[in-house]
């Protein structure tokens, strides 16, 4: 019998679990967001949740439903909540990015959401965050700890109670539901002596695949079935970083324990997680998935493409503003760019509603390039820095997609700022990851490699350090302005 499980790696709000039914509810929830104090590391800490809890609260719904979502800011930040893998077909406004599909929801005021359910989960969009991570070139402050549904385990100082604790019964299979909300952080999930099926990632079906280690970037999700078939025992599960640099800030590990019913008291086992920058273990992970077909919601991949679309991916340098001082290279400021724009979102209006209004003038502009502006060696590290490639501009600019065609877009990583692996999220829709590669993407030998067969298809992939990812997808989300990052 499958009990469903879940596991949440790092900080999380809450898990948005859906089954398929043959009739549709409406299902209404209230979120009171405000700050929160908490303990767990013998030192007070505010954070921002959901209804005064970490996690926050589970929605439950079925596929199909209707989901009505009152969200009250009392926090001091702005704020907006994502549904990450959510569709919104015909509900654009209600996918949550400030600036993109909706104005931030301001300290003080409520905002309701209310959309079909077709996906996945939730999280909080808190737009000072990232706006004081980038004000000096750095990125995020360095995590006080990693957690497991929000327990950060016991090897942190003065945290021996707050483990993550799962009974299970010898004999029977367990579904875990494992989602990695950490804000930047690619992570190595593995427990001791045990391996796992992966069925599921992203809410599709994938071919079975046993494993008995798991990668996961941030937002994606994987559901593996667990077995409980070793001796009666406890067991730790545990999670730290990948980290493709090999200079990883955070080498901390959180921990939960799995306990056998009917197991004499002892000290759990341990099990041994792979260096911090085992790019191999973590290429063989990612590039093994294949989807079931045939399976619920399969469809195969369509061959004609309408839009080819070739994106370098990494970071730049931009100028430090006036009277600040950045902590980035060359005492600049990093951007991440996309074909050398870094994009910056709009600050009176959100680009859905410029849209819808016809007030796109000084809001964005449509000429995202499809193309790199220049044709260089792009995982040369020679051109580390180089200042005549690694200089970018912020702009607010879209691409435009026929309804219903085919776009197949190259992700090329770069290292102008650093070598790094990074996922890529795209809202309202599912793709599939057709090859994944490292150095320079090769466009004469690059679609020799294509599965077109049996492809994973997700909604956020890694793109390999030093390498690249193709996906393909059928734009068929009329009205909605996507946004990809």
């Amino acid at each position: 019998m499958a009990r469903p499980m879940l596991l949440l790696l790092a900080f999380a709000l809450a898990h948005l679990g859906y089954t398929s039914v043959a009739s549709a509810e409406i299902v209404e929830h209230s979120l009171q967001v405000q700050n929160l104090i908490i303990n767990p590391l013998c030192k007070q800490q505010v954070i921002t949740a959901a209804n005064g809890s970490l996690p926050g609260p589970t929605i439950q719904v079925h596929e199909g439903d209707t989901l009505v979502v009152h969200v009250f800011n009392k926090s001091p930040y702005n704020l907006t909540i994502h549904w990450h893998g959510v569709f919104q077909l015909r509900s654009g406004w209600a996918d949550g990015p400030e600036f993109v599909t909706q104005c931030p929801i301001l300290p003080g005021n409520k905002y309701t959401y209310k959309f079909t359910i077709t996906g996945e989960w939730w999280n909080a969009n808190i737009i000072e965050i990232e706006e004081q991570a980038l004000a000096d070139g750095h990125g995020p402050n360095i995590s006080n700890a990693f957690t497991i549904n929000g327990w950060p385990g016991d090897l942190y100082n003065c945290s021996s109670t707050g483990t993550y604790k799962l009974k299970v019964v010898r004999g029977e299979t367990y579904l875990l539901r494992i989602i990695n909300v950490a804000l930047n952080n690619e992570l190595f999930f593995k427990i001791a002596n045990h391996t796992m099926t992966v069925v599921a990632v992203d809410a599709c079906y994938t071919n079975p695949m046993v494993t008995d280690i798991i990668v996961i970037s941030p937002g994606q999700t994987i559901d593996a079935l667990l077995t409980a078939d070793q001796p009666l025992a406890s067991y730790y599960m545990a999670a730290h970083s990948y980290d493709s640099l090999g200079m990883v800030d955070d080498k901390t590990t959180t921990r939960g324990i799995i306990t056998y019913e009917n197991a004499t008291s002892s000290t759990p086992l341990m099990p041994n997680l792979p260096a911090f920058n085992d790019t191999p273990m973590a290429f063989k992970f990612y590039s093994n998935l294949t989807s079931l077909v045939n399976g619920p919601h399969w469809a195969p991949v369509p061959l004609k493409v309408d839009e080819h679309m070739f994106v370098t991916e990494g970071l730049g340098l931009v100028p430090c503003g006036a009277n600040n001082t950045c902590g980035a290279f060359l005492g600049l400021q990093f951007a991440a760019s996309m074909n050398n724009e870094s994009f910056e979102l709009p600050a009176n209006l959100s680009m859905l509603e410029a849209s819808f209004y016809n007030l796109t003038a000084g809001i964005y502009t449509t000429d995202f390039p499809k193309y790199p502006p220049v044709v260089f060696d792009y995982t040369n590290t020679s051109n580390f820095l180089n200042t005549a490639l690694v200089m970018t501009s912020r702009s607010t600019k879209v691409t435009k997609l026929k309804f219903n065609s085919t776009v197949e877009i190259v992700f090329q990583n770069t290292v102008l700022a650093g070598k790094q692996s990074h996922p890529i999220h795209l809202h309202g829709f599912n793709f599939y990851v057709l090859a994944q590669g490292f150095g320079n993407y090769d466009p004469v030998n690059g679609p020799k490699m294509f599965n077109v067969v049996n492809p994973q298809i997700r909604n956020t992939v890694g793109v390999s350090v030093g390498g690249w990812t193709v996906i393909r997808f059928r734009a068929n989300n009329p009205g909605y302005n996507t946004l990809m990052h």
